[in-house]
């Protein structure tokens, strides 16, 4: 059996992150995932700082861009700067469809943009579609803390 994708979701949002772990554990491939509330927990998760030491390195980043402390454009534009991190594959899951931060996140070097829709529905088919191109599809960097 192939080793557990780890996720790394970054959300404010509480529901959105129970719904979306919720539809990942019925994944076709077997994940991990970890779940932060902003962008300052982030980083402190991806640079293994407390109280996050023990945390894995994810294999994919789920990031909301409207969060409080730290926002997704600056969590972003660090991950996309940091040598040991660069790599890690950013999906922007977020509520803006605003044009700025589409091309923002593609200027940080987002790998997609993902607009979560308002119904319950049509997010489940978004987490899918997640699920089915990024779990099942793409093949991710290994990582180096195996």
């Amino acid at each position: 059996m192939a080793e557990p994708i780890i996720i790394l979701m970054v959300e404010d949002n509480e529901g959105d992150a129970f719904l979306t772990r919720e539809l990942l554990k019925e994944a076709k491939v077997t994940n991990v995932i970890h779940i932060v509330k902003d962008g300052v927990e982030a980083m402190s998760f991806l640079h293994k700082e407390a109280p996050f030491a023990d945390a894995p390195t994810p294999d994919l980043i789920l990031l909301d861009l409207k969060m409080p402390r730290m926002d997704g454009h600056e969590v972003l534009a660090r991950i996309k700067s940091d040598p040991d991190l660069e790599c890690i594959p950013v999906v922007i899951l977020t509520s803006s469809e605003a044009d700025e931060d589409v091309l923002r996140a593609y200027k940080h070097n987002a790998n997609c943009y993902v607009t979560k829709p308002v119904g319950l529905e049509q997010f489940s088919k978004i987490v899918r579609s997640i699920d089915d191109f990024w779990l099942s599809v793409v093949k991710l960097p290994t990582r180096l803390d195996k």
